[in-house]
This record gives C-alpha cells, sequence and structure tokens, in this order.
C-alpha cells in the first residue's frame, strides 16, 4: 500500500483519479524486472480503481511514467493485455527516476457514473 503523505484514489463525483501506482508490495518493489514490475502495477491499479467501485474497463485516461524507453515495447504488452480491447487515452512519458527505485508507474483516471 501507499507510503505517507499522498491519497492512493481520489473520488470527484463521476471522475476517480489514482495516484501513481507502481510494483511495490509488502513495502518493496516486486522482483524479476520490468515484466513483474507491471504487473505488480497492474494488480495495484485495480486494487485502487475496485475501492471506488470501478474498473480497468472505466479508465478515460492513463499516464505512464517509464525509467527507460527501451522497455517501451514491454510496457505496451502488458497494457495490452491488461487493457484488452480497451483503448483509453495514453501519455507515456520518461523520466528520470522513480519512487523506491521503481522502473515504471502509472495513474489513471476513471469515469464511473
Amino acid at each position: 500500500m501507499p507510503t505517507p503523505p499522498y491519497t492512493p484514489v481520489v473520488r470527484a463525483g463521476e471522475l476517480i483519479m489514482t495516484s501513481g501506482q507502481i510494483g511495490i508490495i509488502d513495502g518493496s518493489i516486486v522482483d524479476g524486472g520490468i515484466a513483474a514490475e507491471l504487473e505488480q502495477v497492474f494488480d495495484n491499479l485495480e486494487a485502487v480503481l475496485a475501492s471506488e467501485g470501478a474498473t480497468l474497463d472505466d479508465v478515460v485516461k492513463a499516464t505512464v511514467f517509464i525509467l527507460d524507453m527501451a522497455d517501451y515495447a514491454v510496457m505496451n504488452e502488458h497494457y495490452v493485455a491488461r487493457f484488452g480491447d480497451h483503448r483509453p487515452a495514453r501519455s507515456a512519458i520518461a523520466v528520470h527516476q522513480l519512487p523506491l527505485g521503481a522502473q515504471i508507474e502509472i495513474e489513471a483516471i476513471a469515469f464511473v457514473k
């Protein structure tokens, strides 16, 4: 779960905004590289969305923060596997560093009536 001082998910009417989710479980980044991190990122993203009654199908915008653009294709594979045919708008931004040494972070905005 998150480390303070932020809120993992906020609801504003029909919009649900998640804080960036990294591949963390029990306070540590999962072992296994970018692919393992991505699986955990999506598990964490699904969990925070579910806490507000939403799913990945409700996501209308995702922002991906990635340490190395050489991992872009791997990210796309996992992204498509988890979102299926649903294609929210997306930005992907290369960054210098992420919390706890993560290689990838994803935040989302969902719309739920």
